[in-house]
């Protein structure tokens, strides 16, 4: 009987789940942008109740991964090796704190457009989305990231603004406040994909692509230097400081998306010096 239970035990052991570990870098925290690192992964899922969202696995194993601003408390991240059996790991979120800000004195039809708008308001979504869309295969991110404009933070990420009194959605990007015509520099290399001007929100607005999905954008700006189709390097002169679109005050307003999600833009200036832990997941094969 005795010989029995062991191998009865030593069976159960073998039939179970091997348990295999990924290495992730950054702060599990709304809306932060961490690296997930696992040599074996040819695919990678990130599936949360908001939304499943597949992203772009490097040779070497490296996944950027954006958690949005109202990522749920846990998460699920799948790795693919090879077939279609996948490691399950379940990550704990922290939720950080939003503020709420009011600004007042911006021109009324800016905050509660009418009609005649649309159009103009539509050809901006059209041309971001567009531009945001892009996911190329290339990782000009690995160079790094520096602040576009040195100023006050004026704005932060995920605060929620209250325009006049009206309730908007929350903030998606980081504003940066600087004098009028102050240099606007590329935050990392990168492909412009949009050079737009005059949009109702954004007014005069640039987004470089720095690959994987990964995008910096650049709205309010007086006046823009580069073009769709240039290369950029990190601190070139893009732009500059200015108050067009929907904006009080000369400022950057500086954000960043990837895959769609938009996250603290803060979060890539430390993108190669991230802290890093492992984790234990259950490899769901054979």
């Amino acid at each position: 009987m005795r010989f029995k239970a062991i191998c009865l035990i030593i069976c159960s052991l073998l039939a179970a789940p091997k348990a295999e570990a990924v290495e992730i870098c950054g702060e599990l925290k709304q809306g932060e942008l961490i690296l997930v690192k696992d040599a074996s992964a040819k695919k990678i899922i990130v599936s949360d109740n908001l939304k499943e969202r597949e992203y772009k696995v490097y040779e070497d194993g490296t996944v950027l991964v954006a958690l949005p601003r109202n990522a749920p408390k846990k998460i699920e991240l799948r790795s693919y090796p090879y077939t279609d059996a996948a490691t399950f790991y379940e990550l704990q979120i922290e939720p950080a704190k939003w503020d709420i800000q009011r600004v007042n004195g911006v021109a009324q039809h800016k905050v509660t457009p009418d009609k005649s708008h649309q159009k103009e308001i539509n050809r901006e979504l059209n041309d971001v989305n567009k531009a945001l869309s892009v996911c190329s295969a290339d990782d000009y991110w690995r160079k790094g990231f520096i602040l576009p404009v040195e100023g006050k933070i004026s704005g932060h990420f995920g605060n929620q603004r209250i325009f006049n009194g009206v309730p908007k959605n929350p903030h998606s990007g980081t504003d940066i406040a600087a004098p009028l015509g102050t240099e606007i520099k590329a935050s990392g290399d990168g492909k412009v994909v949009l050079s737009g001007k005059d949009y109702f929100y954004t007014g005069n607005m640039v987004i470089i692509d720095h690959g994987a999905g990964l995008h910096t954008i650049y709205a309010h700006l007086q006046k823009a230097v580069v073009k769709s189709g240039d290369l950029v390097k990190k601190g070139e002169v893009i732009g500059y400081v200015g108050q067009t679109g929907r904006a009080v005050g000369a400022h950057l307003h500086w954000g960043a998306s990837l895959n769609g999600v938009r996250f603290r833009p803060h979060s890539l200036l430390n993108i190669n010096d991230k802290r890093c832990k492992k984790f234990s997941g259950t490899y769901m094969g054979e």
